[in-house]
């Protein structure tokens, strides 16, 4: 014979339990602001947040949904390229500082630092 367990309510989450702001928890803070159940206001005095950090959350998210809305794939392929440029700098600049450290190294006379080769 089986028992039948009723669930507990869930208690209403506390300033502690929102250190970390994932993106799925801005989200639904986003969405609950976009239907009208609460302000900037009343989400940043519960949780310890600026109006204005909470509704930066809410142009980064309309930001983002009018990019995922866009028909012209082109937009996309051209913030991928974008992004590639970006990040084919940043490899160039490490690159460029890890010979700068072993050179620096080799004049010196010291050895290089473990995991550098």
């Amino acid at each position: 014979m089986k028992e039948n367990i009723t669930e507990k309510p869930r208690p209403e989450p506390t300033e502690d339990d929102y250190k970390r702001w994932t993106a799925k928890r801005k989200a639904a803070v986003v969405l609950d602001l976009i239907k009208g159940i609460t302000t900037p206001a009343d989400v940043a005095r519960k949780h310890a947040l600026t109006v204005a950090e909470v509704e930066s959350w809410v142009e980064a998210f309309q930001r983002g949904g009018e990019d995922r809305l866009r028909s012209n794939p082109k937009d996309r392929d051209a913030q991928w390229e974008a992004e590639r440029k970006e990040l084919l700098a940043v490899i160039g600049e490490l690159t460029l500082e890890k010979e700068i450290l072993k050179k620096t190294h080799r004049v010196l006379g010291k050895e290089l630092p473990e995991g550098i080769s």
